[in-house]
């Protein structure tokens, strides 16, 4: 019998060093997880450059499943969330960009950007009448989320429709939303869609993940203000050095109501913002001394009922209020928190006059 030929011998050299050579990725998985004394955080070029293969569908499940876990337990640095969000959007930009050259349309503009990924359980998403009450102002507000992670939870794509606020499929129909009415959301899934395949592994991790993180300062459209928001107070701060490391003039971050970029009344709120470029904290006062119950179910008519002034509703009448000022001192439309609450008062009770006064000048 005649044994292997040097043709045979070199394929399976060649074959076993292959099998043997590691992952590009694995280098990253290895930072993150080679344990308490050698293990350290990202930087934002490593960053980025792991993020940019994640998005390239470039890692394999296993690997990606360990770094997001470590990032998971690490908990991200600024310098990482703002490597991630920086190829998340070069991914994004490009399909934007060809979406709308497509379509035959220009760049989207708008004043403000406002994500919204995490859902409401004990609260109405009472900041879809503060963003239903800026856009009847003219302020041009793009929202990008994801729904379905987390069971339980009432989602804002789901509750949009009923307030006349548009859900859109595609880029082209957020350009005629925003065109049209001021307003436009869309999903991540559209967005990225590996994003939002990262956030739906939330049932089968146990967990959420970084990328529930990053989202939120994705800007999409470049918007000049950026509203944000998170549940763990600790991140607060994380965003607000991410958002100077990327650019961000102006920004505004706060421990939101369920994780949403609503201010809770019953609270104090820190708003850790970006004000042309400089890092501001600013305090803000409870405005109920005694905490609201949670509802015990939650329904789209009390909202619109509240919206048309047929049903007062104490909590959610200010929590409105609250977060259209957090949102007019992001805009600089007013100079005091003080005078945000009085301006914002009065746009929530004059919300049935017409026509209404346009906040923002357009050039």
């Amino acid at each position: 019998m005649r044994g292997p030929t040097k043709t045979t011998e070199l394929f399976l050299i060649m074959r076993n060093q292959y099998l043997n050579a590691e992952h590009p990725f694995a280098q990253y998985v290895r930072i993150l997880g080679k344990g308490k004394s050698s293990s350290r955080s990202l930087s934002l070029d490593e960053a980025r450059d792991a993020m940019a293969m994640i998005v390239a569908g470039e890692v394999e499940p296993v690997q990606l499943g360990a770094f997001l876990m470590l990032l998971r337990v690490k908990e991200e640095s600024p310098e990482e969330l703002a490597g991630f969000v920086m190829a998340a959007k070069i991914a994004i930009e490009k399909r934007r960009d060809e979406a709308l050259k497509d379509a035959g349309l220009p760049a989207i503009a708008v004043d403000l950007d406002w994500s919204s990924y995490a859902g409401k359980r004990k609260h109405y998403p009472w900041f879809l009448l503060a963003v239903k009450l800026l856009c009847q102002h003219g302020v041009r507000i793009f929202m990008h989320g994801a729904s379905g992670h987390t069971s339980n939870r009432l989602y804002t794509e789901a509750v949009l429709p009923s307030l006349d606020l548009a859900v859109c499929q595609s880029w082209a129909e957020a350009s005629a939303a925003i065109a049209n009415n001021g307003f436009a959301y869309l999903p991540v899934r559209e967005l990225e869609p590996v994003l939002d395949d990262m956030i739906q592994l939330r049932s089968l991790l146990g967990l959420r993940s970084p990328v529930h993180t990053l989202t939120r300062l994705l800007n999409p459209t470049q918007a000049p203000a950026v509203m944000q928001a998170i549940f763990h107070p600790a991140y607060r701060e994380s965003h607000q050095r991410a958002a100077l490391l990327l650019g961000y003039a102006n920004s505004c971050v706060i421990k939101g109501e369920g994780g949403e970029i609503e201010r809770n009344p019953d609270g104090t709120c820190l708003a850790k913002r970006v004000v042309s470029g400089e890092p501001v904290d600013e305090d803000w006062p409870m405005i109920f001394d005694q905490r609201h119950s949670p509802e015990e179910l939650l329904s789209d008519d009390v909202m619109l009922r509240v919206w048309h002034g047929e049903q007062a509703h104490e909590y959610g009448e200010m929590a409105i209020i609250g977060t259209v000022a957090l949102t007019l001192r992001t805009l600089a439309l007013s100079d005091t928190p003080e005078n945000a609450m009085i301006m914002a008062t009065s746009l929530w009770q004059q919300r049935h006059d017409t026509p209404a006064k346009a906040l923002i000048a357009r050039l």
